[in-house]
């Protein structure tokens, strides 16, 4: 019995959606790294080395969908002003005089696009068929949300 091998899908709406989350989670860590800066008060010495986890965590999502871009044949933005450029997240000068409170409701903020972005790749995928990929997406939105409600938590907020 011969076998017929067909040539590998280009997955490109796939490929879109990772390098779109390459960019935004670049710049995710880039507000997190900031508010782990200039935070200030109550919570200091708890939240201070929270913000290295979540950075961790986002870079660990960074590096896997930029190697999965890779495998697919694509090519992940690499430089700030791509980042800048591609993503849909917003930076903003760095200011002491924020409360915890505010720093933590700007990182509830990225979050929440980021699961909205990962739902995004959720529905991509899926319909390209690329499970590798859907399977990338489908890690990191369990992970937002579960953060997402710690946080909230945190701030005396309900989940949702």
């Amino acid at each position: 019995m011969k076998i017929t091998v067909n040539e590998l899908p280009t997955y490109e709406q796939s490929q879109a959606v990772l390098n779109q989350a390459v960019a935004d989670l670049s710049k995710a860590i880039s507000i997190i790294h900031q508010a782990h800066w200039y935070m200030r008060g109550e919570g200091f010495f708890y939240l201070h080395p929270k913000m290295d986890e979540l950075m961790d965590g986002l870079n660990a999502h960074l590096d896997e969908m930029s190697e999965r871009l890779i495998a697919l044949g694509g090519h992940p933005y690499s430089t700030l002003k791509e980042f800048d450029e591609a993503s849909n997240l917003e930076e903003v000068p760095g200011s002491y005089d924020k409360t915890m409170a505010e720093h933590l409701e700007r990182i509830v903020d990225v979050y929440t696009y980021l699961i909205s972005l990962y739902q995004t790749g959720l529905a991509i995928t899926d319909e390209e068929g690329d499970e590798a990929s859907n399977n990338l997406f489908s890690d990191a939105i369990g992970e937002a949300e579960k953060i997402v409600w710690m946080l909230r938590a945190e701030l005396g907020k309900a989940a949702r």
